[in-house]
């Protein structure tokens, strides 16, 4: 039988991506993602480019059959008399084996998700924009819902919570600016009880997010995530709206074309105040 374990890392996160893998694979995948920098780049580059095959698709599907042929398939006459074979084959039947079928399977996926990174590539090459510039749609619940992921998942590696420190203030607002397009100032918290460690990027709906990172004397930690409003679907009007989602708490907001979110445990019952607090500084 095939050994999953043997497939390149490409084709094991695709078969992660695409549902295909047992819950022990599933396991041992998601905490490599948590430890292996290089294994979660590669898992972001390939969920995108599984979503934006995905969107190519549904778009190649909604594009109406030409007039020209539904009149020319309308138009087609039968065979007056049905033309027998003259030579009568047995029926040739092929049943693949186990192996055979799961090793086509993946062979599938690991295509489609390269069509799709790679088109996603070559769209942003000929455009000759950087990614953010792109005015892809997202949505609101899907951009909450990876920023909602990337917090529990930064929580439980609290040695590498952040890309770039605080100590390198210059490179971050450099950094987080050209990458995400937004212009910032990194809010002081420490009056409130809480410490600037550094920043991140991630993708949070498909696109680059920024992220500021800091943690209280307890160990909490609550994150500053950011996204230019204009590549948001519909965006909600309501500011400092408040959501719960288990163990983590999110306060949005909408500010000067942005959208902010302040993410953190859903037990710190200041995350509003903080929020506004935030939202004057940053």
């Amino acid at each position: 039988m095939l050994d999953f374990k043997k497939l390149p890392l490409d084709a094991q996160l695709t078969a992660l991506l695409d549902g295909e893998t047992t819950p022990e694979q599933k396991h041992d995948l998601e905490k490599r993602l948590t430890t292996d920098e290089g294994a979660r780049r590669l898992y972001d580059k390939l969920r995108t480019g599984t979503d934006f095959g995905k969107h190519r698709l549904e778009d190649v599907l909604k594009e109406p059959v030409p007039l020209a042929l539904v009149r020319s398939i309308k138009n087609v006459q039968p065979p007056k008399t049905p033309v027998a074979s003259r030579i009568s084959r047995p029926a040739m039947k092929f049943t693949p084996s186990g192996p055979q079928a799961i090793a086509g399977a993946l062979a599938l996926l690991i295509v489609g998700c390269c069509i799709g990174y790679f088109a996603a590539g070559n769209q942003d090459g000929l455009t000759g924009t950087q990614p953010q510039a792109i005015d892809t749609i997202v949505n609101p619940a899907d951009w909450l819902a990876d920023v909602t992921a990337y917090q529990r998942l930064i929580a439980r590696q609290p040695r590498h919570i952040v890309e770039v420190p605080a100590s390198q203030a210059e490179e971050i607002s450099t950094w987080l600016t050209s990458t995400v397009g937004v212009a910032f100032r990194v809010p002081d918290l420490s009056a409130s009880g809480w410490t600037f460690q550094g920043a991140r990027v991630l993708l949070a709906g498909g696109r680059p997010t920024g992220q500021l990172i800091y943690t209280s004397a307890d160990g909490d930690l609550v994150s500053i995530a950011f996204l230019k409003e204009g590549q948001l679907q519909s965006p909600d009007t309501d500011d400092f709206k408040e959501t719960i989602r288990d163990e983590i708490g999110l306060v949005s907001w909408h500010n000067a074309g942005t959208t902010y979110v302040l993410v953190g445990p859903s037990s710190e019952a200041s995350l509003s105040q903080l929020a506004m607090e935030i939202a004057t500084a940053i």
